[in-house]
């Protein structure tokens, strides 16, 4: 079926998982406020929100299968956009589920919470499917108002109020670059829909024009703070550190995913005309992302801030990605981005399994020992380490993922092989950390008197168990997600220009 999107019947039904999650939310949120805050009343919307995040995936599945697509217009109908919402309706499913136990534990009595959750999920469904600048700008502040207040949800933490505060004070400031940049982009083009001003910047040739190059760095400045990428990712460590860990692992796969699909689209659809003006500071945020993110992570000693920086470093690696501007590269994006989801997530889960009332137990030392008292804990840890790092064995995301993104940068037009080259050299590095996580839970002895993490909740359990199922799957039999991601990647700006003039 082809969507009309001028007619607004239409319009409405290609919004259909959206609208879905969007209604489905606001109804949960009254009952959430109607009853007082307790456990059994947050688990209990908590429960009913994974039902609803199961019918949206079904829903979003049965528009995938069905070949849709759509006109030019306000919103993409492609798979595309369907890989992404599933990738962040998972990271959300696995956000409520590790939170309604650890909201018991952090005694988080407020059931708003996992509503929250839902919305930041539907600002990140409008990011994928829009394909005009001003309904970018409305999905980054859909899910940003929510995020901002999910990361301050534990009032009794200082940490967690600072991080809110931070991550508040410079994700306003960095949406005020990205609406400067939408506006200047309108200026000059006279459109904010993204096919249109792909084909506007060719004919009129644009490359060079002052108001064009200044609203194409302010648009690179707004996506740099909001995939946290160096030297836009000072808030990243203190947010993550502070904000409660299931929050934490949702920031850093699904909101990294859904910020990461729409750079993409912009730059493949709206601006690959412009691309010597994105290149190199694409090229130079990538390289900056790679070596901070690896290099800090090698000085950290609490579980939470050295994920920050991993998830740094790994936002160079899908700069590069980007950077490649083809479609090589987007197929490389989405099966990477699927990898590092499956093992960041799981890592997080296992912090969570670990870590005690007050979020403590995330240092470094609290690991001494842990295959002794959790053997099963510590070899689910060893494989999304092992992931990230880029054993090959355990998961795509280190060494298939990586493999695709050099091939992608290697056969790219533009020269990327001295950037290949600092992807290689880094994750070395990164092996220091990865590794040390696994020393030290399997070759040193657990410290006299340390507390035996408790056994998780059955949720917690379920959610590491389907990382460490996941990530292995993907490693061992990864054909399958890759022709996924060769089916999924945006169309050719060629056959939006087509449908443009038509």
């Amino acid at each position: 079926m082809i969507f009309d999107l001028a007619n607004p019947s239409q319009l409405t039904q290609a919004f259909g998982p959206d609208l879905l999650l969007m209604a489905g939310a606001m109804v949960l949120m009254l009952w959430a406020a109607w009853r007082p805050d307790s456990n059994a009343h947050q688990r209990a919307v908590g429960a009913a929100a994974l039902a609803l995040i199961v019918a949206t995936i079904g829903f979003t599945l049965w528009y995938a299968t069905r070949g849709m697509s759509s006109s030019v217009g306000l919103i993409a109908v492609d798979n595309f956009r369907w890989a992404t919402d599933l990738i962040c309706l998972l990271g959300a499913f696995g956000a409520i589920a590790l939170g309604m136990e650890y909201n018991v534990r952090e005694r988080i009595l407020p059931a708003e919470s996992h509503v929250l959750v839902l919305f930041a999920t539907s600002g990140m469904m409008v990011l994928a499917a829009a394909r005009d600048l001003m309904i970018v700008f409305l999905g980054i502040e859909l899910m940003s108002v929510a995020i901002y207040v999910l990361a301050g949800l534990n009032r009794r933490s200082a940490k967690s109020a600072e991080g809110s505060l931070k991550y508040f004070l410079l994700g306003a400031f960095a949406t005020g670059f990205l609406l400067y940049g939408i506006a200047l982009i309108y200026g000059a083009t006279g459109s904010t829909n993204l096919t249109v001003i792909g084909q506007r910047v060719v004919d009129g040739n644009f490359v060079a024009h002052p108001m064009m190059l200044v609203g194409t760095g302010l648009l690179l400045v707004g996506f740099g703070f909001k995939v946290a990428a160096a030297p836009f990712h000072m808030w990243a460590p203190d947010v993550y550190e502070g904000a409660p860990t299931p929050i934490t692992a949702f920031m850093a796969t699904a909101v990294k995913a859904a910020a990461f699909a729409t750079f993409l689209r912009v730059w493949l659809e709206a601006l690959p005309g412009m691309g010597d003006a994105w290149f190199k500071p694409v090229w130079w945020l990538a390289a900056v992302a790679m070596f901070v993110g690896n290099t800090v992570a090698l000085s950290q000693r609490n579980l939470k801030r050295l994920l920050a920086y991993s998830s740094i470093a790994h936002t160079g690696y899908l700069l590069v990605a980007v950077a490649s501007g083809t479609l090589a590269g987007s197929a490389a994006f989405l099966f990477y981005l699927v990898a590092y989801t499956l093992a960041s997530f799981g890592a997080f889960a296992v912090v969570i399994s670990v870590g005690r009332a007050g979020d403590a137990n995330n240092e470094l030392t609290d690991y001494e020992g842990l295959w002794h008292v959790r053997p099963g804990l510590a070899v689910a840890m060893g494989v999304f380490m092992m992931s990230l790092m880029g054993f090959p064995i355990f998961g795509g995301i280190g060494f298939f993922g990586k493999w695709y993104l050099l091939m992608a940068a290697l056969e790219a037009p533009r020269p990327l092989a001295t950037l290949a080259v600092v992807l290689v050299l880094t994750s070395v590095v990164s092996a220091g950390y990865y590794l040390n996580v696994v020393r030290v839970m399997f070759m040193k002895p657990r410290p006299e008197g340390a507390v035996t993490p408790e056994r998780a909740g059955a949720l917690t359990r379920g959610v590491v168990f389907a990382a460490v199922v996941g990530v292995l799957a993907l490693g061992l039999v990864p054909s399958r997600v890759i022709q996924w991601s060769r089916a999924s990647i945006p169309r050719a700006p060629q056959m939006q220009a087509a449908n443009v003039a038509r």
